[in-house]
């Protein structure tokens, strides 16, 4: 079963793994791969965040993100950003934290959830977020630089909670 808690300062480092393993592909996330523990600390532990962790057997395999999608008056839609660990693909950890957000969005009293940077090639991301009821809003071509292929479009994915 796998069980998502609020993260600790004590999961950084795992965190941190999770984060570097994903965004060093350049195949997903807009952030530098060559993002250091630093820039990973500042971009998913700051207090202005949610973030959670998803454990399955008392491994941490996934992490995500809530937050404001815009400040003021663009406060009451979150945004959010998804990371599974390599080792937890194909046992439901995705699932389970985009599930978990969607509920815990309404509960912080965010009224929808936007992903602004939804990479068009991210096949497996784009099929989650479907079956999870989210919409393509947008596309804003050749908006991501992938590292294998060059440039692809990215998708806005909306859903109300």
């Amino acid at each position: 079963m796998i069980k998502i808690r609020k993260a600790k300062d004590k999961d950084f480092e795992t965190i941190w793994d999770i984060f570097h393993l994903v965004v060093k592909r350049g195949d997903t996330f807009a952030f530098d791969p060559k993002s250091t523990k630093e820039d990973c600390r500042t971009l998913w532990m700051i207090s202005a965040l949610h973030t959670y962790v998803a454990e399955l057997g008392n491994k941490i395999l996934g992490t995500y993100i809530l937050r404001k999608n815009q400040p003021g008056l663009g406060s009451h839609v979150a945004n959010g950003a998804y990371m599974v660990h390599p080792d937890g693909r194909r046992h439901g950890v995705g699932w389970a934290m985009g599930s978990h957000s969607i509920k815990q969005a309404k509960k912080l009293g965010f009224s929808a959830i936007q992903f602004n940077f939804v990479v068009s090639t991210n096949l497996v991301a784009i099929q989650l977020w479907l079956k999870l009821g989210f919409r393509i809003v947008g596309t804003v071509p050749k908006a991501f630089h992938h590292q294998k292929i060059g440039l692809v479009d990215i998708y806005v994915m909306h859903r109300f909670v």
